[in-house]
C-alpha cells in the first residue's frame, strides 16, 4: 500500500515546534546567556554580558552565592518558626484576657442592673411609705375636722328648729293654752343659748411635702464609676532599696510605677498588683500594697529571718520588668542602711503621716522558737491522742497537715482558716486559688475553686468563713469581692463588688450578717447575705477608730466585732454599729505585745486568741484584753501564722503560712 505523503507546503495542519526549556541559570537580562557570577553589591546574578555593567562591583561565583542565600533563608526560616510558640502562647494569653474582659463586662453589667434595680425598689418602697404617711396624716386631721363639722351642724340644726318654733309661738295670741308650749320653748332656747360650742377650728389644713432632691440628683449623677487602667506588666517597673536588700525585722519598701503599652506613666490607681517575698523552699512573706492613686504603688514588707529571698511583683498576674528580683536579708549590723533609705522606708510603710509612727520601722524579728516568754498552757483533757510521730519537745501540737505544692493536701501561701459546727476545717489556699476542706482529724475531704476573674472563680482567696446556713463565704482579695458557695462548693452569689478594695478576712455575726475586713480600704463592712450593705466603719490611720492594714475579724457571743490591726500592732473590739469598746496591744515582743497581729478567734468563755505574725506565736487574752498565756509551739515553730479558728471539738487550728501547712493545737478553755 503506497503511503500518502504530504509536501511541506501542502500540509493541512500546523507544525508544533517544541523549544528547549530555558537553562535554570539563564540570565534574566540577556536571552540565551547563562549567569555564572553574582554581584554582591547589587545582589543579582550576572552573565558575561552583564559583567561590564557591574564594573568595579565585587563578584563571586554564582554556585557558592546561591548556597549561601539558601543557608541564609534556612536560618531565617528557623528564626521565624522559633517565634511561633511565643506567638501561639501570646495568642492564647490575649484570648484569655479578652475572654476575662468580656466576662468582667458581663459581670459588671449584671452588677449595674442589680444595683439600680435595688435602688428602684428602695425608691418605690420610699414612695409607698410617703403615700401611706400622707394618707394616715390626712386621715387623722380629716377625722378631727369632720367630727367638729358634724357637731356644729347638729347644734346649728337644733338652734334653727327651736328658733322657728319660738317665732311661730310669738306670732300667735298669748293664752293659757299656749303657756305650756312657751315654757318648754323657753327652757329649750336657754339650754341652746348656753351651750359651750368649739367654734374655732380644731385642726389646720397644712399638708406639705419636704423632699430634698438636689443632693440626691447630684449623688445619682455621680453614682458609680467604671474603674480601669492602661497599665501593662511589660512596661511597668519597680525601684527602691527594698528591691535588693533589707534588714531582718525592719519594714522595707518598694515603689512600683505602672506604665502603659507605650511606656507612658499611668496617672490613676486601682491596678491589680500582687507581691510576694519567698525563699527557695517556697516560704512566703506577707506584706501590704499601698495604692497612691496616681499610678504608683508602695509594697511594704517585713522579713523575720535572714537569707536569700526572691521578690516577685506581678501586675494583672504577670511579672513586671526585672521580676522576680533577688533579695538579700541580713542583720542591721551586717547591712549599711543610710538615713535617707530609713526615712523613705518609714514613710512608705505608712502611706500618710496619720497612719503610723516610726517605731514600725524598728521592729525586730526573733527566732520563732524563742518567743515563749509567757506561761506554758496545760494540755487539754479534751485533746485528741497524738499521732505516732511524737514531738521531741512536749508542746500543745496535735498534728500538722501540708507541704508546699498544688496537689490535694498541699498549699502555697495558705491564709484564712474556718471551722464548721459539722467537724470540718476549711483552708483558703491563696496562691493555689482554691479552698481545701479537711475533717477535724486532718483527713482531706474535698477542695474547690477555679482561677479567674469571673463570678464563681477565685483569684486570691485570703479569708474563709462558714455561714449558719452551711454556705461557705470567701474573701477574694484580688477580685475585690466576697464569693458565696454552697457547702458542696457550688457558686451562688457574690457581694461587695464595687465597694471593696482588698477584702482580707471574713466572719459571720450572731445575726448571720457577713463581716468583711477590707485590708486596702482599712474599713470593716457588714453585709446581709443578699449583698445589701448594713453599715461600715473605719478609715486609714492610727486613731482608735482607724486601721492600718487590718487583717481578720472574729465575733463574740455579745455580737461584738474583734479586729486585728496589722500595722498598728493592736486588737480592737467594736459594737456592731462601729463604736470602739476596747483596744489592747502595742508593738514589741513581750507578753501582750504584737509584731503585726493577723488571725483571731474567740472561745466560749470570751477569751481572745490572736496569731502574732511577726513574732510567730499565738497569744491568749481574756475578754478585757489582759494577757493570759501562749499556746506552746516550741517543737515545730510557726513561721508567719495567718488565719486562726477554734474547731468544733475545742482545738485551735492555725494557718502556718510560711511553712505551707496548717497546725492543730490542744486548747484548754
Amino acid at each position: 500500500m503506497e503511503a500518502h505523503q504530504h509536501s511541506p507546503d501542502s500540509s493541512s495542519e500546523e507544525c508544533t515546534v517544541l523549544e528547549a526549556p530555558p537553562d535554570k541559570n539563564s540570565c534574566p537580562q540577556h536571552a540565551g546567556k547563562v549567569a555564572d557570577q553574582f554581584c554582591s553589591s547589587c545582589m543579582c546574578a550576572l552573565c558575561e554580558d552583564c559583567v561590564s555593567e557591574h564594573d568595579g562591583h565585587p563578584t563571586v561565583p554564582l554556585g557558592p552565592a546561591l548556597e549561601q542565600h539558601r543557608s541564609n533563608l534556612q536560618e531565617r526560616l528557623g528564626a521565624a518558626q522559633s517565634r511561633l510558640p511565643q506567638i501561639t502562647d501570646s495568642l492564647s494569653l490575649v484570648r484569655e484576657i479578652l475572654q476575662q474582659l468580656t466576662n468582667q463586662r458581663a459581670s459588671i453589667e449584671e452588677d449595674i442592673q442589680s444595683s439600680f434595680d435595688d435602688l428602684h425598689k428602695q425608691l418605690d418602697v420610699r414612695k409607698s411609705v410617703l403615700l401611706m404617711e400622707l394618707e394616715v396624716t390626712f386621715g387623722l386631721k380629716q377625722k378631727v375636722l369632720q367630727a367638729q363639722l358634724d357637731s356644729l351642724e347638729r347644734r346649728e340644726g337644733d338652734i334653727r328648729s327651736s328658733c322657728t318654733q319660738s317665732e311661730e309661738a310669738l306670732a300667735g295670741e298669748a293664752c293659757v293654752a299656749s303657756l305650756q308650749v312657751d315654757q318648754e320653748l323657753l327652757q329649750q332656747l336657754g339650754e341652746l343659748a348656753g351651750l359651750s360650742l368649739s367654734c374655732q377650728p380644731e385642726e389646720n389644713d397644712q399638708l406639705d411635702l419636704m423632699i430634698e432632691t438636689d443632693g440626691l440628683r447630684k449623688s445619682i449623677h455621680n453614682l458609680g464609676t467604671i474603674v480601669t487602667t492602661s497599665a501593662v506588666a511589660s512596661q511597668s517597673e519597680a525601684m527602691g532599696a527594698g528591691l535588693e536588700h533589707c534588714v531582718v525585722g525592719h519594714a522595707a519598701s518598694v515603689t512600683i510605677v505602672t506604665r502603659d503599652k507605650s511606656g507612658g506613666a499611668c496617672k490613676s490607681g486601682n491596678a491589680i498588683l500582687s507581691a510576694e517575698v519567698f525563699t527557695p523552699d517556697g516560704s512566703i512573706v506577707d506584706g501590704e500594697i499601698v495604692d497612691h492613686k496616681n499610678g504608683t504603688y508602695e509594697f511594704v514588707y517585713i522579713v523575720p529571718k535572714e537569707g536569700d529571698f526572691s521578690l516577685a511583683l506581678r501586675l494583672y498576674d504577670h511579672h513586671i520588668k526585672g521580676s522576680p528580683f533577688k533579695l538579700t536579708v541580713g542583720k542591721a549590723s551586717e547591712m549599711e542602711v543610710s538615713p535617707s533609705t530609713t526615712t523613705a522606708t518609714n514613710s512608705a510603710a505608712y502611706a500618710t503621716p496619720s497612719t503610723g509612727s516610726s517605731e514600725g520601722a524598728k521592729r525586730r524579728g526573733k527566732s520563732p522558737g524563742q518567743k515563749k516568754k509567757g506561761s506554758k498552757r496545760a494540755s487539754s483533757a479534751l485533746g485528741t491522742p497524738r499521732r505516732k510521730t511524737q514531738n521531741p519537745i512536749e508542746d500543745d501540737l496535735i498534728f500538722r497537715i501540708g507541704t508546699k505544692g498544688r496537689n490535694k493536701g498541699e498549699f502555697t501561701n495558705l491564709q484564712g482558716v474556718a471551722a464548721s459546727s459539722t467537724g470540718k476545717i476549711l483552708i483558703a489556699d491563696s496562691n493555689n486559688q482554691c479552698v481545701q476542706i479537711f475533717s477535724n482529724e486532718g483527713e482531706f475531704k474535698t477542695r474547690f475553686g477555679v482561677r479567674g476573674r469571673s463570678p464563681g472563680q477565685l483569684q486570691r482567696p485570703t479569708g474563709v468563713a462558714v455561714h449558719p446556713s452551711g454556705d461557705i463565704i470567701i474573701a477574694d482579695y484580688d477580685n475585690k469581692w466576697v464569693s458565696i458557695f454552697s457547702c458542696e462548693g457550688k457558686f451562688k452569689a457574690k457581694l461587695g463588688s464595687g465597694r471593696l478594695m482588698g477584702p482580707k478576712g471574713v466572719s459571720v455575726d450572731q445575726n448571720g450578717h457577713v463581716i468583711v475586713v477590707d485590708n486596702k480600704a482599712c474599713t470593716v463592712f457588714i453585709f446581709q447575705l443578699t449583698g445589701k450593705l448594713i453599715t461600715k466603719f473605719g478609715s486609714r490611720g492610727n486613731g482608735d477608730k482607724q486601721f492600718a492594714g487590718p487583717h481578720f475579724a472574729a465575733v463574740n457571743k455579745n455580737n461584738e466585732i474583734i479586729v486585728t490591726d496589722f500595722h498598728n500592732h493592736s486588737v480592737k473590739v467594736f459594737t456592731p454599729e462601729g463604736e470602739l469598746l476596747l483596744k489592747f496591744g502595742s508593738n514589741g515582743e513581750g507578753n501582750g505585745q504584737f509584731n503585726a497581729p493577723t488571725g483571731v478567734a474567740v472561745d466560749i468563755n470570751g477569751n481572745i486568741i490572736v496569731a502574732d505574725w511577726g513574732n510567730s506565736r499565738i497569744q491568749v487574752f481574756d475578754g478585757s484584753g489582759s494577757f493570759l498565756s501562749y499556746i506552746n509551739t516550741s517543737a515545730d515553730p510557726l513561721y508567719g501564722p495567718q488565719g486562726l479558728a477554734l474547731t468544733s471539738d475545742g482545738h485551735v487550728v492555725v494557718a502556718d503560712s510560711g511553712n505551707h501547712c496548717f497546725k492543730v493545737y490542744r486548747y484548754l478553755q
